[in-house]
């Protein structure tokens, strides 16, 4: 979208039960009585908190991709591009040559090595760079040629397989594909894609409004219309449902602009109104059916959020983030809490419970317990 817009599947491992302690160690500090204090004040001590990370710079990085709790990408404005191999203590500038004016908004990394890049915008803007040698050399791979294509997000389904998707063109949201690990690209048909609402649009926010659970499914987040909606695929995006949200939309600025699903029925979708002075009242909803259905949080984040994951292993705790602070849940997205009031846009976590957090001034964090 003009204004602003991944899910990995993960393995059990033993860290299950860590996870499952971590997240019920949080709720029984959030809602401790007073009398509890001493108690509290040593699991406060313990809870998982976010640990700034120095990136040497004072870009926002909108795009972020957690490979390990050692490594982890970040993209965002000037064309900047940063990679960590060791946990945040320093960062390596790895920016494409010549992309000083492109704003890059999503990243889809696959080991320390590989990673894809995207750059919004209107026209040859929107352009995907792809890189084998941790960002020593690029490849720019796609550059949109179409005026009317403005491209928000991208996902991988696996290395080889993967989508971004464009703002309506006719009328019908555009998906780009790739088969190659993001070597090459090409526009998908639309005959399977459900006709966009008047002014409905992605929010390029936070990298989360495509994003994709196993082999086929992947889901798209919509704002602008007159209802915030998000669309889903089980064919890799050749045909496409929508499904109403209960967040707010009818609006430019309203709507859905994260989703995460931890399986192919489970998913999350954060969003509200971007504008600082505007409020956000059922800033977040779940599904229990792959997004046919959704429930509007009993207790949602108290304001607007850009970006939302679930924790490794976990089939309950989650976190979004937005400019005014982090939100827990460890109830499946049923209710949401407040852990920590710093800026960030998007977050990510990895299969061995590496976590990240990213937004404006260079801020980049890493989850610590």
């Amino acid at each position: 979208m003009r204004g602003l817009g991944k899910t990995r599947r993960t393995r059990r491992t033993s860290r299950t039960v860590t996870v499952g302690l971590c997240a019920t160690a949080v709720a029984a500090v959030l809602t401790a009585a007073p009398a509890q204090a001493q108690t509290v004040a040593e699991a406060v001590a313990r809870m998982p908190h976010w640990e700034l990370k120095d990136s040497g710079t004072d870009v926002r990085f909108r795009g972020l991709s957690a490979v390990s709790r050692n490594t982890a990408w970040v993209a965002g404005s000037d064309g900047t591009v940063l990679r960590t191999v060791d946990g945040g203590a320093n960062w390596r500038n790895v920016s494409p040559p010549g992309a000083q004016d492109l704003q890059f908004r999503d990243i889809e990394a696959f080991d320390v090595r590989r990673a894809v890049v995207l750059a919004i915008g209107e026209g040859e803007a929107s352009r995907v760079f792809r890189t084998e040698d941790g960002g020593t050399t690029w490849t720019e791979s796609f550059r949109n040629t179409d005026a009317r294509a403005f491209y928000d997000c991208v996902t991988f389904f696996d290395s080889r397989h993967g989508l971004a998707m464009s703002d309506p063109v006719d009328g019908k949201f555009r998906i780009l594909s790739t088969s190659d690990g993001g070597r090459s690209w090409k526009v998908l048909p639309d005959d399977g894609m459900p006709a966009a609402q008047a002014g409905e649009a992605g929010f390029a926010a936070g990298g989360q409004c495509l994003v994709s659970s196993g082999s086929r499914d992947v889901w798209l987040a919509t704002g602008g219309g007159a209802r915030a909606r998000v669309l889903h695929s089980a064919d890799r995006g050749l045909t496409w449902t929508a499904a109403d949200t209960t967040i707010p939309a009818g609006d430019p600025a309203r709507g859905v602009f994260a989703l995460a699903f931890r399986d192919r029925t489970h998913g999350l979708a954060v969003g509200g109104d971007y504008r600082a002075d505007q409020a956000s009242p059922q800033a977040a909803a779940l599904t229990p059916d792959g997004g046919r259905t959704w429930t509007p949080a009993a207790q949602p984040p108290p304001a607007y959020r850009s970006g939302v994951t679930w924790l490794p292993h976990s089939r309950t705790s989650a976190l979004a983030v937005g400019p005014t602070g982090t939100d827990l849940t460890t109830d499946g997205g049923r209710t949401w809490r407040t852990l920590d009031t710093g800026s960030y846009d998007t977050v990510d976590c990895a299969p061995d419970l590496g976590c990240w957090a990213s937004g404006e001034q260079g801020r980049v964090a890493r989850l610590e317990r």
